[in-house]
């Protein structure tokens, strides 16, 4: 028992609280990127463009960065993504016009999937093997309550102060991180064997092992970015009369209960058991939003998300990284992570086109053909999922 006590040491928290500024950071702009571009003389549709292409930019940088990750100190890749966040939320500020937030988005486009990759994979690389899952519950949660916690106060600042004013706290948050990584001793400098061996293999592009993982990232992802990128216009166009701002906040809240209340039990319960109740659980929260009248029926939507993505999520990031041989835990993170960004780029995008040609009540029902593509995903690699447990 003394031993498990052992995983938070004190650059495993620092690590944690570098994540938590990063997301904050990121997240805390993108409920404001799309409303502040239009403020700036972006129609809908380029507004949608500028809010999609940091993440259409990420998958085409993954790659990159799960390999670099495999070669490089995570320390000095993280600190190279911490200015390039710092210097695109910086750029926000001051973008004269639309176009402009083009740019800055891309680069803080660049920053983020440099630091989401080395982040998950310098954790992994801080725990013991047999952790794994524990570690990524909890980083997972920190991701979590970044992206519930930074919509929620943004949506509430920028009311208050303005697009501008609003998004110098996500500047100051990336410029926190930048400061906290500082402090961490273990750089997770990769073995020199390990870069000979992968320097042997040629570049990759995904952990194929991990392909499953990504799929389903994908399709949980989904809806869930779509929420989170049009909740907001979604109550206004339908004149529901509820708290909207207060949506994430719950879904945070009732997360972190989740992954306290099941911390151990992500290094030991298969795949399975966590994919059937989520799937369970995304199916009901979509039928809920499409059908909501009051702040209950969101309350129950919300806790709903909870169990249907934050759950699946850290298990899925666990999985890819225990499916993966120990040499390329940067790549089965990238891989991952590339499931992330194709909803959280798609999810927002196609979704906007859907609710051009159908009147909003359709926005969530649509969603729900969603379920019968996860359940055959999983069935077609169910073995290979269910295995990650047993493996290590």
């Amino acid at each position: 028992m003394a031993q498990h006590k052992s995983i938070y040491t004190k650059d495993v928290i620092l690590v944690m609280a570098a994540s938590f500024f990063f997301m904050f950071s990121t997240m805390f702009v993108n409920p404001l990127i799309n409303g502040y571009a239009k403020s700036l003389g972006a129609s809908s549709a380029f507004a949608g463009i500028i809010v999609g292409i940091m993440s259409i930019a990420a998958m085409f940088l993954r790659p990159i960065a799960g390999n670099l990750t495999d070669k490089f100190s995570k320390y000095r890749l993280s600190l190279i993504g911490g200015v390039l966040i710092f210097i695109g939320v910086t750029g926000y500020v001051f973008a004269p016009k639309s176009g402009w937030l083009l740019l800055f988005r891309l680069i803080n486009g660049a920053g983020y999937v440099l630091d989401t990759v080395c982040m998950t994979t310098w954790l992994a690389f801080l725990v013991p093997r047999e952790h794994v899952g524990e570690a990524m519950g909890f980083y997972g949660l920190m991701n979590a309550l970044a992206m519930a916690v930074a919509p929620a106060l943004a949506i509430n600042v920028y009311q208050k102060t303005g697009y501008r004013l609003a998004i110098i706290a996500s500047a100051v948050s990336s410029f926190l991180m930048i400061i906290t990584i500082n402090f961490v001793g273990n750089h997770a400098k990769p073995k020199k064997k390990s870069i000979e061996v992968n320097a042997a293999k040629h570049f990759k592009i995904i952990e194929v092992k991990d392909l499953p993982i990504a799929l389903l990232t994908t399709l949980f992802a989904f809806p869930y970015f779509a929420t989170q990128a049009d909740l907001v216009t979604y109550a206004e166009e339908r004149h529901l009369n509820i708290a909207v701002g207060s949506y994430f906040l719950i879904y945070a809240v009732v997360l972190l209960v989740i992954r306290i209340g099941l911390k151990n039990l992500f290094d030991t319960v298969r795949f399975g058991v966590w994919f059937w109740l989520s799937t369970i659980a995304t199916a009901i929260y979509l039928v809920l939003l499409a059908v909501m009248k009051s702040n209950w029926e969101m309350g129950l939507a919300a806790c709903g998300m909870a169990i249907g993505y934050g759950v699946i999520y850290s298990v899925l990031q666990s999985t890819a990284l225990l499916l993966a041989p120990i040499n390329e835990q940067g790549l089965a993170s990238s891989t991952f992570y590339l499931g992330l960004d194709i909803g959280m780029s798609f999810g927002p995008i196609i979704m906007g086109f859907v609710n051009d040609l159908l009147p909003i009540k359709y926005f969530y029902p649509v969603q729900l053909l969603l379920i019968p593509l996860m359940i055959i995903v999983y069935l077609c690699y169910r073995k290979r999922l269910n295995s990650a447990i047993s493996h290590h």
